[in-house]
């Protein structure tokens, strides 16, 4: 999920040697949940390392029931075959230690990538498409067990950015299906107001308020499975905007005046409880998302939401682009994850493809 400040850099090592290679061709793919990652270590090594892996991988979202980002479940080396099917895996012993998961780490790097381990040069390795299509396994070492652990805190955010980007990637692969895509209303936001983001097909307008620049799409009306995304934006605007104080202001001005979900319910409203406010980078541009719980003004309702505000330098635009959903009967980590993919397949005009441009012109109803 992108909920953290975005990775300044991908790659740590890039340059070694690792004896591990992987390609794609005839693997099935990859099964098991998005939020389970399955660690194998020997007992003993991983709850030495359990905290500091919970730490980073086990985050709590409050939706606003409390759910882990992800679950960890450890594995011996001797079940090393029955996890190589799995999305997430991540094997982890420090070079020293003379383990069975230890000597497995061992037995793959040549003496170069060790001399860059036990010069604490390198500690992670990421192998994609190892075992399955659309895995991820990791590889943690260090020349000792001390040193791993304090690689593993400096870098957390790092480590949690490998699992949550190959996720979001898993799911808009199945997210942006053209099978059922609407391109009507692509098509009307693009040319009437000059940005577009891929619209499912249970997704309908539910309002457009071109007066107060505000779009608001909604996927299951009036059900206990209600998602949303809304879009708002200010013309000739300045980034002075960019800060959490006016976003949450601006956000609690529209939701109060246009967001009425349910008969006989009040208004959405923004929850103090449980918010943060993060610097990331949304689509290679500045961005201050906010993300915590709403609730209806009677409180007979409510849930959590992410949103994303940056200012566009070449429009001159600041664009709000918010999710989120009601859903109090199920468990709400994985749709508000699908929410958060979709705000990421956003693009102003001149971002768009020319051939989507083309393919969507004609789709596209001028009003009378």
């Amino acid at each position: 999920m992108k909920l953290l400040k975005a990775l300044q850099y991908l790659v740590l090592f890039a340059g070694l040697a690792f004896v591990l290679t992987s390609c794609s061709n005839g693997k099935k793919k990859a099964k098991g949940l998005e939020n389970e990652i399955f660690v194998v270590a020997d007992s003993s090594e991983y709850y030495y390392y359990e905290p500091v892996l919970q730490q980073i991988y086990g985050k709590v979202v409050y939706t606003p029931q409390p759910e882990n980002l992800f679950h960890l479940q450890r594995k011996s080396i001797n079940s090393l075959e029955e996890v190589k099917p799995y999305k997430n895996i991540i094997i982890i012993a420090p070079l020293d230690s003379r383990s069975y998961t230890s000597r497995y780490i061992n037995s793959l790097i040549d003496s170069k990538v060790r001399a860059e381990i036990e010069k604490d040069s390198a500690f992670v390795f990421n192998k994609h498409d190892l075992w399955a299509k659309d895995q991820l396994v990791m590889i943690l070492t260090g020349p000792n067990k001390e040193t791993l652990k304090m690689n593993m805190l400096k870098e957390n955010e790092n480590l949690l950015y490998y699992f949550t980007n190959v996720s979001d990637k898993r799911i808009g692969r199945n997210l942006f299906n053209p099978t059922y895509e609407k391109k009507d209303i692509e098509a009307r936001t693009l040319f009437k107001y000059g940005w577009m983001m891929y619209a499912q097909a249970d997704y309908q307008i539910a309002m457009e308020k071109p007066e107060d620049n505000f779009v608001w799409l909604r996927r299951e009306p009036n059900s206990y499975k209600e998602r949303w995304v809304f879009v708002h934006w200010i013309e000739n605007a300045s980034p002075a905007f960019l800060d959490k104080d006016s976003i949450i202001n601006r956000r609690n001005q529209l939701t109060k005046k246009y967001m009425h979900l349910m008969e006989g319910g009040g208004y959405v409203e923004f929850v103090d409880e449980y918010f943060k406010a993060t610097e990331v980078n949304f689509n290679d541009k500045y961005a201050i998302c906010t993300q915590g719980l709403w609730q209806f003004s009677d409180v007979s309702g409510g849930g959590p939401f992410i949103n994303y505000t940056y200012y566009d330098e070449k429009t001159k635009r600041i664009y709000m682009l918010d999710a989120a959903l009601l859903a109090p009967k199920y468990k709400k980590r994985g749709m508000l994850q699908q929410l958060d993919v979709l705000l990421h397949s956003f693009k102003s005009k001149y971002e768009v493809d020319p051939e989507k441009i083309e393919d969507l012109k004609d789709y596209y109803e001028e009003e009378k």
